[in-house]
């Protein structure tokens, strides 16, 4: 097996994906790639992906690498974070075997990764499923002690000019299969008109489906210059203590903005605005609300989370997963047992018509020819 291309590095693959083109060799750092980086990587179709760390560990059952090999998509692991030192941004190299040369100097190695080596991490992962939820419970409840004083009591949230109270809101995050389930209820966003609120990331997917976020919340790390420059209302996510590292590169962009100090993720600030400014209903995509979305996320507890959805969720509906439901693609054989249905009434009509029988008559002879019947 040999593969050359152009290598493109970046230890954050959600930045590195924006950069990605087809036919190029993707470096990353990357425990347990969870799905949503797998799919930002399989869209921009490199030849390989070129892991310093390891993209299943067996801790939990998370399927990201196992979606990008079944994409043809080559990886080879646990090559070492010296590998960023060896390769540079834009330089050719080639991968036999699992090693890695540029200019024909070896200048790193790693283990060609397979389904079969995969299967066998997710059982293992399923195998200690039940010690890493116990793990993550306990983390869960000892969080949500500390914080439900900050998260239960008042929270002061800044005054938004795009109106909220007495309407939908949509809420919508970069997490498992998101675009498909934004493309599924696309119907209900053209009737209803809700409040479209982008958290990160999720301001790009909804422009993405021709929809202009309201507001976009979060911490401003992986949402586009061009999303922020949408005339969008913007609400950084700071921390507790008031610091704010995402605010600095919306000043520098001389954009306005409101900050909300919280714990918790970008999109429970997300939730708890719209609730708290008087939204009828809560519309969710994309969330993350189970063990695996939280420990992909590097996140050992869900303790905001839990929180903040049994503060909203009287008016709250999670679309997460919808489109697995709901096709808006027919299946073929419902179509055609359509149209032959449409298609009856017709041939009564024509049958019965006296100007028509010859004509009909003709056709009948032909098939029977063509078909011999």
């Amino acid at each position: 097996m040999s593969i050359k291309g152009r290598a493109r590095l970046d230890k954050r693959t959600k930045n590195l994906v924006k950069r990605l083109r087809k036919n190029d060799i993707a470096f990353i750092d990357h425990d347990d790639i969870d799905e949503v980086a797998a799919m930002g990587l399989i869209e921009a179709r490199p030849q390989a992906v070129v892991n310093a760390d390891i993209s299943i560990t067996g801790k939990y059952p998370t399927r990201g690498v196992l979606n990008i090999l079944r994409a043809g998509i080559t990886v080879i692991d646990e090559v070492g974070r010296d590998i960023f030192d060896q390769v540079k941004e834009n330089s050719v190299v080639e991968i036999r075997n699992g090693c890695i040369y540029r200019d024909h100097r070896l200048v790193g190695k790693g283990k060609v990764l397979t389904e079969a080596d995969v299967e066998a991490k997710l059982r293992q992962a399923r195998e200690n499923f039940k010690d890493e939820l116990d793990r993550f419970v306990e983390n869960t409840l000892e969080y949500a002690k500390k914080e439900k004083g900050i998260l239960l009591d008042y929270i002061e949230l800044p005054h938004l000019k795009t109106r909220i109270k007495g309407r939908h809101a949509l809420i919508v995050v970069r997490g498992k299969n998101y675009k498909e389930d934004l493309k599924t209820i696309s119907t209900y966003i053209e009737e209803e008109k809700p409040v479209l609120i982008g958290v990160d990331g999720g301001a790009d997917a909804l422009l993405e489906f021709g929809f202009r976020p309201h507001i976009i919340v979060g911490d401003m790390d992986s949402v586009s210059d061009e999303a922020l420059r949408s005339g969008a209302e913007i609400v950084v996510h700071a921390y507790p203590d008031g610091r704010a590292p995402g605010l600095k590169r919306v000043q520098d962009m001389q954009l306005p903005a409101k900050v909300v100090p919280m714990p918790g993720t970008s999109e429970d600030v997300a939730m708890l605005l719209a609730f708290e400014k008087g939204a009828d209903l809560l519309v969710a995509v994309g969330t993350h609300s189970n063990m695996v979305d939280f420990l992909e996320k590097g996140r050992k507890g869900m303790a905001s989370t839990f929180l903040v959805r049994l503060r909203v969720g009287s008016i709250l509906v999670d679309a997460k997963g919808v489109s697995q439901l709901y096709r808006q693609n027919m299946r073929a054989k419902y179509l055609v047992q359509l149209l032959l249905a449409a298609c009856i009434p017709i041939i009564i009509l024509l049958w019965v018509s006296p100007s028509t029988r010859p004509f009909l008559r003709l056709i009948s002879l032909q098939m029977k020819l063509l078909l011999n019947w």
